[in-house]
């Protein structure tokens, strides 16, 4: 029995955690889902905010380690317990901040690949779908997410009053529920127009822009699918939703759009994380230099 009550102590406490980040901080669902996930894998091994100390941290992490669990992994955990262990002091829930002198590993950033200009033009074209409606609908959800580097759930999020036409700008509600405005080009225009001719045949719902097969608003999974299908036609297999927001950036940026430019329409929170499109960029660089200049 008091193992229990021990247990939901900590249990609580993460519950409690789980909610500051998600009311307090506006930390995404997805977000808060990770967090959850590894503080409780963490309260099987440390079930009482007595136990809750640097040695029983370290020994869990080293477990995941002879489990061969992935730097990737490793650093997520050691990122959660951070935070967690930094907001149960201020809590007062716990003394000291047992946490802060664990090291997170490294995590090698294995980017997802990057399509080169005359290849995207081709992607886009090749949408391969099972009909002309869908057809219009897969082009137009290609063409936005090339054209504006969103996140697929932004994507799936947009209703048709987010779209201005006249301005060629879409609103878009990303992390914590933090809006922007992002522009977009003629061939994404001219793809959301075509679509927009047939939606309302396949619509079940009012206000989605993009909708599936049901006429329910689309899903991550479907758009995923769409870009898998189309990179098989295309060639370029290996390709996921989120490269086509890697490809935006890096064509933003080796077209000279300044990095806070790309920072803002990405929805970044950090200058940081945009950085590593310049280092891509500057690979790209040294790489076409060396093709193309006589004394590489």
């Amino acid at each position: 029995m008091g193992d229990d009550h021990r247990h939901s102590q900590m249990s609580e406490a993460i519950e409690d955690f789980c909610d500051y980040l998600t009311l307090v901080v506006g930390r995404s669902e997805a977000t808060v889902r990770g967090y959850r996930s590894d503080l409780r894998h963490m309260a099987d091994t440390i079930p009482e905010l007595t136990d809750f100390t640097l040695p029983n941290l370290r020994a869990w992490l080293g477990r995941a380690v002879e489990e061969g669990k992935s730097r990737a992994t490793l650093a997520r955990r050691t990122a959660s317990v951070k935070s967690f262990s930094t907001w149960a002091v201020k809590s007062g829930l716990i003394g000291g901040d047992e946490a802060a002198r664990l090291v997170s590993p490294k995590v090698t950033r294995n980017l997802p690949r990057v399509l080169g200009e005359v290849q995207a033009g081709e992607f886009m074209g090749s949408a391969a779908s099972g009909s002309e409606d869908e057809f219009r609908r897969d082009s137009a959800i290609l063409e936005l997410l090339y054209a504006t580097g969103m996140r697929v759930s932004e994507l799936c999020g947009l209703d048709l009053g987010d779209v201005d036409h006249h301005r060629r700008m879409v609103r878009v509600l990303g992390k914590g529920d933090k809006e922007r405005m992002i522009p977009f080009g003629k061939a994404a225009a001219d793809a959301l127009e075509q679509w927009l001719q047939v939606r309302d045949q396949m619509a079940k719902v009012d206000d989605a822009l993009f909708v599936g097969v049901r006429g329910g608003r689309i899903d991550t999974r479907q758009i995923r699918r769409i870009v898998e299908r189309t990179a098989q036609v295309a060639g370029t297999d290996h390709l996921s939703p989120h490269s086509l927001r890697h490809t935006a950036a890096t064509h933003l940026l080796d077209g000279g759009a300044d990095l806070r430019q790309v920072q803002e329409m990405l929805g970044h929170s950090s200058l940081q994380t945009t950085q590593i499109y310049t280092h891509v960029s500057s690979q790209r660089l040294l790489e076409a230099f060396r093709q193309a200049h006589p004394r590489a």
